[in-house]
């Protein structure tokens, strides 16, 4: 990691291209350039992963779309998962991708700190999925960016028509994260 700026993929937890969470993805993308606070991004793309099949790991290796996604994860230095509460949990596109990237040999997600933000239609804020997460974490030895949390409510009121965040004090916790991940990652790595 240079001193310079910190490699962040950003995962989103959501295919759908209208999705409030893709959408605060590209916010916090938009927030980090325009707050000027030192983090790249490289937006991870998981529609593609296969369900997991084991079988076919063991017998024709990792799939295409799981190795671009291991490769990515592995280049970063810290990992900004965005996504939506789905029956009080992680959705299963994401919990998918996982699974797939965080088998053997060579486990990308290990030592990787990392934090977690949502938009949820009511006012959950993705509470529950971002616990669920950060248990799973615990299993992937990642290193959780415990404060400030985002959960952001009511996705309908916070952004427009085309998807913009609007929100001003969403925007202030949004930048507030991205520069605490920063110190948290610079933190880790200096050990």
């Amino acid at each position: 990691m240079t001193t310079d700026s910190v490699k962040v993929l950003g995962v989103p937890g959501s295919l759908r291209k209208g999705s409030f969470n893709r959408a605060l993805l590209r916010a916090a993308i938009e927030i980090a350039e325009t707050e000027k606070i030192p983090m790249t991004f490289t937006v991870a793309e998981i529609g593609d992963i296969p369900l997991y099949d084991d079988d076919l790991r063991e017998s024709d290796g990792f799939p295409a779309p799981v190795t671009r996604f291991r490769e990515q994860i592995a280049a970063a230095d810290a990992v900004l998962f965005v996504s939506p509460e789905y029956n009080y949990s992680v959705p299963g596109v994401l919990k998918n991708a996982i699974d797939w990237a965080s088998r053997a040999p060579n486990q990308p997600f290990a030592d990787k700190p990392f934090a977690v933000m949502g938009v949820s239609g009511a006012m959950s804020g993705t509470m529950r999925m971002q616990y669920h997460l950060r248990q799973i974490a615990v299993f992937l030895d990642m290193h959780p960016l415990n404060r400030p949390e985002v959960f952001v409510r009511n996705g309908k009121t916070v952004f427009d028509a085309d998807l913009v965040l609007t929100d001003g004090p969403t925007k202030q916790a949004v930048a507030k994260q991205l520069s605490a991940l920063v110190a948290w990652t610079r933190r880790l790595s200096a050990r």
